[in-house]
Parts: structure tokens; sequence; C-alpha cells
């Protein structure tokens, strides 16, 4: 039975929610594109809107599925299996890593705990790099909305690309550390290990039948709402982006810098990529949009890989971790293997 002394404490939580919302940048941006739209040009209002609910409800299936991928790695502590990739041989570790890397369910900043403890334990940087790399280009949800959103054969190449782009980068760390180089890439500030939580992480053992404990259950209930409003959020504003590259961007302007007449255009998509990409789910319709409209399947493919390995919260966090030349050799890695993997995807074909 509710009591009285309850409803204050409810409405705190509803408030600090509420709060949480208000203060959300991808809430502000929403709010303000809404208002930018509705004073240079109303009647395109509803119609944006109506498309983004739209193509929300056409992904709903493949949302939920990915959601439910997500947390049940999470429920079942399999995300903690990851880190076996990187013992033994330095090169069956980095191809491994680089595979791992490929079809882990970690985006760019769930990673960090771990590559951080790695790096801090003494694990050789060339397998680090490889899954650092691979990892945030594709995660199983990814690759289900990817699929969904782009194509199949889409949603195969990028994460082909995301191994191939692992294993290129974990082989010229070892290259490079074979005559000397990159040794202690830590800084100095930071520890050796990733705290508490990622050890009690790492102590969690594996439990497929997650839900024959009540604590499990519950992670698998946080982790799906979070993920669900995290995934939600950034589809939103991405489907609603699309609805205004649509309406406004031309596509004599599309066909002529990153269409298959610009030899330059797999170049050009990896370089405006690599700084303006904003979250690997809203590239998605994003991406199909320009699709739709001119840009080549190459140019798409570096694209979306470019702007994973460079996005913010990534390089942010590499930065934080490795010394400088650590941190550029990840972003030049990360760059050419953008560009080659558009190169390849384009020469197959590009089946999408």
């Amino acid at each position: 039975m509710n009591t009285l002394a309850d409803i204050p404490h409810r409405n705190q939580a509803l408030l600090h929610y509420l709060g949480s919302i208000i203060r959300d940048r991808v809430f502000i941006a929403m709010v303000l594109m809404l208002v930018l739209l509705a004073a240079v040009d109303l009647p395109r209002l509803p119609l944006s809107i109506w498309f983004t609910l739209q193509a929300l409800w056409e992904m709903l299936p493949f949302f939920a599925i990915a959601t439910g991928i997500a947390a049940f790695a999470k429920a079942t502590s399999a995300d903690t299996l990851v880190a076996k990739a990187f013992g033994g041989h330095p090169l069956r570790a980095t191809v491994l890593a680089a595979l791992v890397g490929a079809v882990s369910p970690f985006c760019s900043c769930g990673v960090i705990p771990l590559i951080a403890a790695m790096l801090g334990a003494g694990v050789p940087l060339a397998p680090v790099m490889a899954f650092w790399i691979a990892s945030p280009i594709m995660d199983p949800e990814m690759f289900v909305l990817t699929a969904a959103g782009i194509g199949f054969g889409f949603a195969l190449a990028k994460t082909v690309a995301a191994a191939m782009m692992g294993l290129f980068a974990g082989l010229s760390i070892m290259a490079i550390q074979r005559y000397g180089g990159l040794e202690s890439p830590l800084r100095a500030e930071v520890t050796s290990g990733c705290g508490s939580s990622c050890a009690a992480g790492e102590a969690e053992r594996v439990l497929w039948k997650f839900w024959r404990e009540p604590a499990r259950i519950e992670i698998f209930r946080r982790e799906s709402v979070s993920i669900g409003a995290f995934l939600g959020k950034w589809l939103t504003l991405a489907f609603f982006l699309e609805s205004l590259m649509l309406a406004y961007v031309s596509t004599i302007w599309i066909a002529g810098y990153v269409g298959a007449d610009n030899p330059f255009a797999i170049p050009l998509a990896a370089v405006v990529g690599a700084p303006s990409y904003l979250n690997g789910y809203a590239a998605i319709p994003l991406v199909s949009g320009l699709i739709e409209i001119g840009m080549t399947p190459g140019a798409a493919m570096a694209f979306v890989t470019a702007g994973a390995v460079s996005s913010f919260p990534a390089a942010i966090a590499v930065w934080a971790l490795v010394k400088r030349p650590v941190f550029m050799l990840y972003l030049a890695l990360g760059f050419a293997g953008a560009m080659a993997s558009g190169w390849i995807y384009q020469l197959t074909g590009g089946a999408i």
C-alpha cells in the first residue's frame, strides 16, 4: 500500500527524469529543429513529423530485436567473454580481436572500460587496437537495423569491413612495434585498470538462462529501457533529419560530389563523414536517404566506417587513454581503412 511519504519521493524521481530529458542534447536538437522548421517553412513541419513517425513504426520490429540482443548480452554477462579473445600469441590474438570486435555488442563508449583495463594490465596494443577499430563500426543490433534500413548486403559488407579494418590496424601496430615503436601506449595519468566496477563485471559468471536469477532479470529490464531510450532518441532524430535532407538537399549536389561521376567521391565521403558523424544508428536512415538521391555505394561505405571510427565519444576516449602518437595513428588507420573499404565495396558492385 502506498503511503503519503511515497508521493514526494516519486515526484522527485519524476522531476529528475524529466530534467534529464530536457538536458539531453538529442532532445534539445529536436526542439531547436522543430522551432526552426516552423519558423522558416511551417507547411513542411507536419510532413516531416509524419515521415518520422511512419519510419519509426516500420522500424519497430527490428528495433525490438536489436534492443533485446543488447540487453541479453548484458544480463547474461556474455559481454565479459570478449576479453578472452586477447590472450595467447599476438598474431592470433589480433585476428581474433578483429573478428570479435566486428560482432561484439559494444558501442564506442561501452568498450572504453574494457580497453582501459586491458591496456593497463599489459595486453599488447595490436589486438587492443584491432578490437578498438572494429567494435564501433558494427554490432549485432546495428547489423539488424542496418539490414532493415539500408539492405542486408550493405550490413554484411559493413561487418566484413569492420573486421578487415580492425585486422589492418592491428597488423600495422605489430609491424611498427617490431621496430621498437609505440612502447608504453597509455598516458602516465591513466591507472592500470578500469576501477572496481570493471573488476566486478569481469568476475561475473556467464549465465545464459538469466531469468533464473531476479538480479539478472532486473539487469535485463534496466538495460532494455536504457538501450531502447538511447536507440529511440537517436533514430527519431535521424529520421527527422532524413526528412529534411530529402526535402532540401539537392540531388545534383549529391551526384556531383559523392556520385558515380566524381572520382574522388569515396575520399570526400570519408573526409566529410569523419568529423560530422553523429551516431552509428543515426547514420542508417541518413545514408539510406543519401543513396536514394545519388550517393555511390562505395562512398556510403566510406562515410559510415570513417564516421564510426572517429565519432566524438570514441575519439575523446582514445585521446584520454593513450599518448598522442597512438591517437594520431588510430585516426590515420581508421581513415585509411574506411577509404579502402569504400573502394573495395565499390569494385565488388556494392550490392545493396
